[in-house]
């Protein structure tokens, strides 16, 4: 029997894989949250309506390696899953992730529920050493950087 159709007919193939479209040399590289913000704010989706999350991969050098939208939800909250993260962090053979999302009401202080997914994230990109640098909280005229306040 051939070994392909064995694995076709009775166990789910799966394919893991990341498209490097930037030329290495113009990639851009992240020094600070304002260079996070200026990244994502003017393609960010629905800034004002929608609440979404997307994460940042990094190299070792914090050259951005890619974007990856992890959720949209409604007009007061996103589901994150920390498995889809790291999912795409390892895919990226990343050595570090800035996770962002918008506060639609432009109130970028953070919740409880911001705070609860860092420390998830943070301690699960500890297991992987993949260093967990910021958390955006961003609206179209502001952001709000955990690390830069002492919450990460």
């Amino acid at each position: 029997m051939n070994r392909n159709t064995i694995f076709t007919s009775k166990i789910a193939e799966i394919k893991i894989s990341y498209s490097h479209r930037v030329d290495p040399k113009q990639q851009l590289q992240i020094t600070s949250s304002g260079d996070v913000y200026s990244a994502v704010v003017d393609g960010w989706p629905d800034l004002d309506y929608r609440e979404s999350f997307a994460v940042l991969y990094l190299s070792r050098a914090n050259r951005l390696l890619g974007l990856n939208w992890i959720s949209q939800g409604g007009c007061a909250g996103t589901v994150v899953d920390v498995k889809i993260v790291l999912q795409g962090a390892l895919k990226a053979n990343a050595s570090a992730i800035i996770c962002v999302h918008n506060h639609p009401s432009a109130n970028l202080k953070s919740s409880q529920e911001d705070r609860k997914i860092t420390s998830k994230l943070k301690e699960a990109c500890k297991v992987i050493d993949i260093l967990f640098l910021d958390h955006l909280i961003i609206s179209s005229f502001e952001y709000y950087s955990m690390a830069d306040n002492g919450e990460i």
